[in-house]
This record gives C-alpha cells, sequence and structure tokens, in this order.
C-alpha cells in the first residue's frame, strides 16, 4: 500500500486511476502491471478487509465525494479514469463521471454484463432489496441470501425465513433475524460445489444481485438444475455518456488508441 500516491509518478508515464474492487480491475491491475508507459494507480473503498495483493500501486479509502475526487484528480495529474466499481457501486460511478468532467479527465467504464434468464430459469426480477425481501413471501422459507454484507437490512422485515448468508465479511448484527447460518466465503465457486450446499442446507430460494460475471454465476445454474426460484435485483442506473467496455483488454485498447500510445 502506498502512504503517499506521489510515489508512483513516473516522467513521462501515463498517469492512470483505476476505480477497483471487482475481478476486471484486478485483471486490470496485472495487464498494467509490466506496461513501462503507464503508471496505474488502483483505488478500493476498503469495504474488504482483506484484499487480495494486487501488482500495482494502491491506495484504500474515499475521496471525499465529487469535489475531493476532482482535487485529487487535478492534484496528481490523473489522464484517464477507469471506473471498474462494481455494477452497483451506483454512487462511486456517478461521482467518478462528474469529477472526471470538473477536472477535464477521460473517463471510462469497465463494466461486466449483467446475467440474463437462460430456458429452465425461474427467475423473479425485481427493482431493490426491500422488493426482493417482500417478494420472498409471508409463508417461512429457507433462503440463500447473497447480496453482500451491507445490502442485508433490507430483509430484516421479514425475519420469519431462515437465511444462510454468505459473504466475504462477517455480517456482525446486520440481518438481526432468528434464524441466520452464516458463511464466510470467496468466489469463484463450482456449480457442483453450489449444487451440494443448496442441497444440503435445503434452501428454497435464492436471492441475488444482477451482479453479472462468471465468478459467482454456478449458484445460478445450480438453482436452474435444482429447479429453485431465484430473486434477482436489477442492478440500479448508471451515469450516461460515459464509454463502457466489458473487458479488461478492451480497456488497455482504449487507453492505447485514445491516448496514441502504443506498446
Amino acid at each position: 500500500m502506498l502512504d503517499s500516491v506521489s510515489e508512483f509518478r513516473e516522467k513521462g508515464r501515463m498517469r492512470i486511476l483505476i476505480l477497483g474492487g471487482t475481478t476486471e480491475a484486478s485483471a486490470l491491475a496485472g495487464l498494467l502491471a509490466g506496461r513501462s508507459e503507464f503508471s496505474p494507480l488502483l483505488s478500493m473503498a476498503g469495504r474488504t478487509s482483506d484484499p487480495r495483493p494486487l501488482p500495482i500501486p494502491t491506495r484504500i479509502g474515499g475521496f471525499g465525494g465529487v469535489d475531493g475526487l476532482a482535487r485529487f484528480l487535478t492534484q496528481e495529474r490523473i489522464e484517464a479514469v477507469i471506473d471498474a466499481t462494481h455494477p452497483f457501486a451506483a454512487i462511486m460511478s456517478r461521482n467518478a463521471a462528474e469529477a472526471c468532467t470538473a477536472a477535464g479527465v477521460s473517463l471510462l467504464a469497465l463494466r461486466r454484463p449483467p446475467w440474463s434468464a437462460q430456458e429452465g430459469d425461474r427467475w423473479i426480477e425485481v427493482s431493490s432489496m426491500e422488493e426482493a425481501a417482500r417478494a420472498l413471501g409471508d409463508e417461512p422459507r429457507r433462503v440463500f441470501l447473497t447480496v453482500g454484507r451491507l445490502e442485508l437490512p433490507p430483509f430484516a422485515a421479514a425475519p420469519q425465513h431462515t437465511y444462510l448468508v454468505r459473504t466475504i465479511e462477517p455480517i456482525g448484527d446486520a440481518l438481526p433475524v432468528p434464524n441466520v447460518i452464516a458463511i464466510q466465503d470467496r468466489a469463484p465457486f463450482s456449480e457442483a460445489a453450489e449444487q451440494a450446499l443448496m442441497e444440503r442446507e435445503r434452501v428454497e430460494v435464492v436471492v441475488t444481485k444482477n451482479s453479472g460475471g462468471a465468478a459467482t454465476y454456478p449458484k445460478i445454474a445450480a438453482a436452474r438444475v435444482l429447479g429453485l426460484p431465484v430473486i434477482v435485483v436489477a442492478r440500479p442506473g448508471k451515469p450516461r455518456g460515459v464509454e463502457e467496455v466489458a473487458s479488461a483488454e478492451a480497456a488497455i485498447e482504449w487507453l492505447e488508441r485514445r491516448h496514441g500510445r502504443t506498446p
């Protein structure tokens, strides 16, 4: 980790800020690590206490809203920002768009495609966690809840269910209901393991965000095989007018093309 972001400055190299915390951000960091013409800095919010080490300089913590981020971009002479935050990190994406506009910095969104329902899926699509909790119904059910620690509180409004909750961090008191089974684990997962878990815990319904990506998709495939309904929370809106790509490789191409620097 860096105490001062000035440590990553090197004259003649393109200064890039990656807003991360996703597998796509990690992949991009890996691709940039060996490139002599780039000077990347990865920024993470710090919600995971033991993040995986990455091969480029990393900072942890927020920026202080739009004004703080715009000031950081100017002070650190950032030339390009890659928004590779989680698809549900709507506030950070909005702050990035506004700050880049204010600072006159190029912005690219690296956004993984959402999942789409396949033949055999029993999806119930909702627009919020509150709606997901209501969609569980009044009768007690065994629920596999995979929405992340920060999204658990709305489900306290449905305390009749038994919740199998899987998160990276301990859930603490985020879900104060009588019956909670907490699992700490980190993706990627396999379809076979997901199916075995659901069968062992007698899961009746799965609740998930539409995060997209391959790392956590096996729970969707396993639910399909088992014939289980899946309550899928739709992604929040993201800023419009921002150029998007779907892979780290495409982000590299954008950097080379837009700024005219090739390997």
